[in-house]
């Protein structure tokens, strides 16, 4: 029940020029910094996945856990482009944002499986 709730979750895209990242999940909202990326299939499909991510963790519990690993990973890489890399929501974002029908398959806290240091991608 709760993951068609989900899926069927609405957002709204707000263009934001001064926007440090091309785009940026921020419940229920997807920002993005142009017009054009609004048109981006998988900087959309990204946020969407953030947007799931938060939902699932009833939002203000994702934003600690998120926080949590970026400064265990800038501690851990020293080095601001790895910890992000590295946050555990953006593993599981990076690596299925190019799959246009991940979300219809995406099983409940999937992101879980990108906590293992050997997941995925590691960069």
């Amino acid at each position: 029940m709760r993951r068609k709730l989900l899926n069927r979750m609405k957002y709204q895209i707000i263009i934001i020029p001064f926007l440090p990242a091309l785009g940026m999940a921020l419940f229920p909202f997807i920002l993005v910094k142009t017009n054009a990326l609004k048109n981006n299939y998988q900087v959309i499909l990204h946020e969407k996945i953030h947007l799931t991510q938060q939902g699932e963790m009833l939002i203000l519990p994702f934003y600690i856990v998120y926080l949590f690993h970026y400064l265990i990973n800038l501690i851990r890489f020293k080095n601001h482009t790895k910890a992000y890399l590295n946050i555990v929501f953006e593993k599981e974002a990076y690596a299925m944002d190019k799959y246009p029908d991940y979300l219809q398959q995406r099983r409940f806290w999937a992101w879980r499986e990108f906590l293992a240091p050997n997941s995925s991608k590691r960069f």
